[in-house]
């Protein structure tokens, strides 16, 4: 369950820096660079960073085909 504090920062997040944060921990995972106590940690935040940017574009998608009328 999530902090107001937690969601409030979720939402402040630009999509683009959400994007930057999850292609970081992808590398670091991809490199072997994450030890298995941070692994943990890492894909819990790369989850978060996955549904927020899922739900921008479904978000943007919606208000997109809004204003074209589709």
């Amino acid at each position: 369950m999530k902090t107001k504090a937690e969601e409030n920062r979720e939402e402040k997040i630009k999509y683009e820096d959400a994007l930057r944060e999850l292609e970081g921990i992808v590398r670091q995972m991809e490199s072997g660079e994450s030890d298995i106590d941070q692994l943990t940690t890492q894909l819990k935040r790369a989850q978060q960073l996955l549904t927020l940017c899922r739900d921008r574009l479904t978000k943007t998608d919606a208000e997109v085909k809004k204003l074209l009328g589709t």
